[in-house]
């Protein structure tokens, strides 16, 4: 229990992180941070895309309650 909740703060912990680059980036924050802010934004663009494309999967059968 105690290594889940490690790894689930170390990953708030990391998002938290890429958010701030995000701010900072758009401030005009030093090169790195602009990379760092470049990974973040993709790494989230990604997360999206796989949601969309999970909740389509699960949604074309059978969830139609228009009765037709």
């Amino acid at each position: 229990m105690s290594m889940m909740v490690l790894l689930l703060s170390m990953l708030v912990l990391i998002a938290a992180a890429g958010l701030g680059a995000v701010v900072w980036a758009a401030r005009g924050g030093p090169r790195w941070v602009h990379g760092v802010a470049k990974a973040t934004t993709v790494a989230a663009e990604l997360a999206a895309v796989a949601a969309s494309a999970t909740k389509k999967g699960r949604g074309g059968s059978g969830n139609n309650s228009s009765g037709e």
